[in-house]
């Protein structure tokens, strides 16, 4: 085997088991690593009960460490030469280990992003398999007319024996809403259409990411201190070691929404703060304008906008005449000082 798929899940006992379903049937046979990361639920039981039909590795945290901690224990323990990082709570397409083991045949120069898709159906879900569900939701539940439950369901049956058929119930996008599906439209467009834009780390999927173990480990893993959008900070490490963010064309991911868990990287800003004192230039302090602008509530002027990555390529080179701090200032977001980088000076670093 050439890849090993490295799973970080913590609390997600039912998505868990529906996430290896998946993977057991891939079309390419992968390695398969699970990091149980201090999960309270019954993980442990799933996995126990799936060693029984897939070949897995398992490592277990008594207490939590985080996506970044967890996915570079993961990592540590796989062995094959090529990581794929898939969360425990998301199908993997049939192809899906296929397509990345293909991508880097013979390379060892990239990081291979997929396609992210969601299943909306699963969100108001504790056991998508069942139907049962989160106990804040009975009420809901309770008024569905007949039928409609079955059409929210995703089981293993149907993974196993019409994948199709769960396929065809996505949409676009990590989450539901139109914002996540434009940021992956301008993501997958620049990854086709850009190849040379200086800023396709920012392109880098948290689920759905394959890494040269080599170069992984090389560059340190994920920074543990970054625990939303670490995927992003180390792609850029990954840049800067020569490595080139690249689309996995077909390699396509189905998230198992929730509507609990989600962390709103606009509000919780404390990863922006770690990944601007890792890399204090302008480009990272444009992500959250960025985002920021892809909101159909946002005011900025169209002269203000960052509507794309090569839209963020310019105006980190300075190209817009726009002050950025000063929007960021109207947008809400922290201050973040001065990058270490001036923009009209020389360089493919942004």
């Amino acid at each position: 085997m050439s890849l090993s798929v490295v799973i970080r899940s913590k609390d997600e006992a039912e998505r868990l088991r529906l996430t290896l379903t998946a993977l057991a049937r891939q079309t390419q046979p992968a390695e398969v690593v699970v990091v149980n990361d201090g999960s309270r639920d019954h993980t442990a039981a799933v996995l126990d009960e799936a060693t029984g039909w897939m070949a897995l590795r398992v490592v277990h945290h008594e207490k939590p460490r985080g996506r970044s901690g967890a996915s570079n224990a993961g990592a540590r323990a796989a062995r094959c030469p090529v990581l794929l990082f898939l969360d425990g709570d998301t199908l993997a397409d049939p192809d899906l280990v296929r397509r990345h083991s293909a991508a880097h045949a013979g390379r060892k120069d990239i990081v291979g992003r997929g396609e992210a898709f969601h299943l909306r159906c699963t969100r108001f879900l504790l056991d998508p398999e069942t139907g049962t569900p989160w106990p804040r939701e009975a009420e809901r539940f309770a008024r569905l007319p007949a039928g409609e439950l079955d059409r929210l369901r995703v089981t293993r049956r149907q993974i196993l024996d019409d994948f199709d058929a769960v396929a065809r119930r996505a949409e676009l996008g990590i989450y539901p809403g139109g914002a996540p599906r434009r940021l992956q439209e301008l993501e997958l467009d620049a990854l086709r259409h850009h190849p040379d834009c200086t800023v396709l780390w920012a392109a880098a999927c948290g689920s759905n990411l394959s890494v040269p173990r080599e170069a992984f480990l090389a560059a340190g893993g994920f920074n543990e201190q970054i625990d939303i959008n670490e995927h992003r900070e180390l792609a850029l490490r990954l840049y800067d070691a020569g490595l080139r963010t690249v689309l996995v064309a077909g390699a396509r991911s189905y998230h198992l929404t929730h509507r609990s868990g989600w962390r709103d990287p606009l509000e919780e800003t404390d990863w922006e703060a770690a990944f601007y004192a890792a890399h204090p230039i302008p480009s990272v302090k444009l992500l959250a304008v960025f985002w920021a602008c892809l909101s159909p509530q946002s005011r900025l002027a169209a002269e203000e906008r960052i509507s794309s990555l090569p839209d963020l390529e310019a105006a980190a080179r300075g190209e817009t005449g726009v002050n950025y701090d000063a929007v960021r200032a109207r947008l809400g977001l922290r201050p973040l000082g001065r990058p270490s980088v001036v923009a009209a000076q020389p360089s493919d670093r942004l």
